[in-house]
């Protein structure tokens, strides 16, 4: 395991502590004819034998490195202006998993996915955090659609699905709070939600959103809170 996250440490290094934006902004112009580049792989192959102190694994760290530049050429080749979030989290999701799928081809740790994946508990989680993230959003959106709608029909200057993805990290927070135990935290993070909604909530001056807002937060805190308390419930050894 400590060689998995020794190659995951290279991984953040080259592509973020010795990467200057200068160098990312030329590879998005020249692509394959950037300098920068290959510079970048070699960077990237060095650090990796520098990481692990080992000549004998040169052979991982090349293929480590080709697979890398595979997934760099692809993103420079394909992502537009439009879609460059998108094409950078799938970009260091895929460098994730190949150093993950070259790790466990090289060294075969003792891991017993069936039995992982065979496991109450896991699936349980998964099931919470599918319905915290995206179910639960749907809900509570339905819940409050009457009120949404006509909230919309005023000024409204917010960022596009802002709110959503604010729901969705606040629940998460929320359910690794209860099942971690630390429920003063919830505390703090209603308290800080209302200090940054104060402001807009004063100058608005409007009852209609303050209520709209304070019964969203309700839901979203009570759904994370339920569905944690169930899951430290179910999985009760």
């Amino acid at each position: 395991m400590i060689v998995l996250i020794k190659l995951i440490l290279a991984h953040f290094a080259g592509d973020f502590l010795f990467q200057p934006k200068s160098w990312v902004k030329e590879k998005e112009i020249k692509k394959a004819a950037s300098h920068k580049l290959y510079l970048h792989f070699l960077i990237h192959f060095a650090l990796i034998m520098l990481i692990l102190w080992d000549l004998s694994y040169w052979f991982l760290a090349l293929t480590l490195t080709f697979l890398h530049a595979v997934v760099d050429l692809l993103k420079l080749y394909f992502q537009n202006e439009k879609d460059k979030t998108n094409w950078f989290l799938a970009d260091q999701a895929l460098h994730i998993v190949c150093i993950v799928i070259v790790w466990y081809c090289w060294f075969q740790p003792d891991i017993n996915f069936t039995e992982i994946f065979n496991s109450a508990k896991f699936w349980i989680f998964v099931t919470a955090i599918l319905f915290i993230t995206i179910v639960a959003g749907v809900f509570i959106n339905i819940l409050l659609e009457k009120w949404s709608e006509e909230l919309e029909k005023e000024e409204d200057d917010s960022l596009r699905n802002a709110g959503k993805y604010i729901g969705m990290l606040e629940r998460l927070f929320v359910f690794t709070f209860v099942i971690t135990g630390n429920w003063s935290a919830i505390g703090f993070l209603i308290a800080a939600k209302s200090v940054f909604r104060f402001g807009d909530l004063r100058e608005s001056k409007n009852r209609k959103l303050t209520e709209y807002i304070l019964i969203g937060t309700l839901l979203s805190f009570a759904t994370a809170v339920i569905v944690g308390m169930l899951v430290l419930e179910l999985t009760v050894v």
